[in-house]
């Protein structure tokens, strides 16, 4: 006769080591299908968020107006509910407002970026902008300053008034040019052997002057070419009313555009006038204000901005 015996207290344990086994053999069973060995787990990652990323893009489009793609169309954009918030960022998940971009090397968005300076370790965007080129500006006019009035130094010490003194007895061999001849020193006394070694110390110290003269020279050459182009290229997207990222867009829809027949215009593009002045932040202001240090801030707050579309600027 066979018995049974139930024990209820054992029960957890084999229904938990059960789960256990089917858990495992589940995990056996994905890897095997899905492993490869080239695959990226940030790419998984970015996949299994893009249905978020698109309904979270949709509902913020109901908000508020997407502005990129309204100005690209060439036309006002509509209100909405959150005008702040034209997209979202799919780095911070957050609201992202006209004319910000993320950085990657920041890892957060950038009001108006215009693009991250490895020598500053900084980004370049709407609050430190007008900093960023007058700093290039006044280091620009800096060297050229020196190197203006560092002409006239250096032809005096290449160049010099008088002929150099030859260290030596002046000899001259089959009617050709003189030569130096190193005398004997021995027959000579101290105060003379003092005179000759302190005019050795100064020829050293001549040469190494001209060393000098000669690096500072092309120190100032490089960073005067280098930092006047960047500083040129610059203004010229200030004038055009654009930034460094946003002229690669402009520059792709232009090319658009004319495949299409159409002109494509700058919605942020007030005139070369207008430009400077809202980049300057002196809309009210005077021009004094960019000649010396001054701590206003720039024009507007960086989350809305105004367009050709609306009413001017005043």
């Amino acid at each position: 006769m066979v018995r049974i015996k139930w024990s209820l207290t054992k029960t957890p344990n084999i229904l938990k080591l059960n789960l256990k086994q089917k858990w495992w053999r589940l995990q056996i069973i994905t890897k095997s299908l899905f492993y490869n060995e080239f695959l990226n787990w940030s790419y998984v990652c970015d996949i299994l968020l893009e249905p978020m990323f698109w309904f979270v893009e949709n509902f913020t489009a109901c908000l508020g107006p997407f502005i990129g793609i309204c100005s690209n169309a060439g036309y006002p954009p509509e209100g909405g509910l959150i005008p702040e918030a034209v997209s979202i960022c799919k780095k911070c998940i957050k609201p992202k407002p006209p004319r910000t971009h993320h950085c990657s090397v920041c890892n957060r968005c950038i009001l108006k970026m215009d693009h991250h300076c490895p020598w500053l370790n900084n980004c370049v965007g709407h609050y430190n902008h007008r900093h960023f080129f007058q700093y290039m500006v006044f280091t620009v006019l800096g060297i050229l300053f020196i190197m203006l009035f560092g002409v006239e130094i250096a032809y005096q010490e290449f160049f010099p008034a008088q002929e150099p003194e030859l260290d030596g007895h002046p000899v001259r061999i089959n009617n050709s040019e003189i030569i130096p001849m190193t005398e004997s020193l021995d027959h000579l006394s101290e105060e003379e052997l003092a005179e000759i070694a302190k005019k050795a110390a100064d020829t050293n110290i001549k040469e190494w002057k001209r060393r000098l003269i000669v690096f500072a020279a092309l120190i100032c050459v490089a960073t005067f070419a280098a930092l006047g182009a960047l500083t040129w290229w610059h203004a010229g997207l200030i004038t055009r009313g654009e930034t460094s990222i946003e002229a690669r867009i402009n520059s792709t829809e232009t090319q658009k555009y004319k495949i299409l027949g159409k002109v494509y215009q700058n919605p942020y593009n007030f005139g070369p006038r207008q430009n400077w002045k809202l980049f300057l932040g002196i809309i009210g202001r005077n021009w004094w204000y960019i000649l010396f240090p001054s701590t206003h801030g720039p024009y507007g707050d960086g989350l809305t901005w105004k367009t050709i579309h609306d009413t001017k600027i005043s």
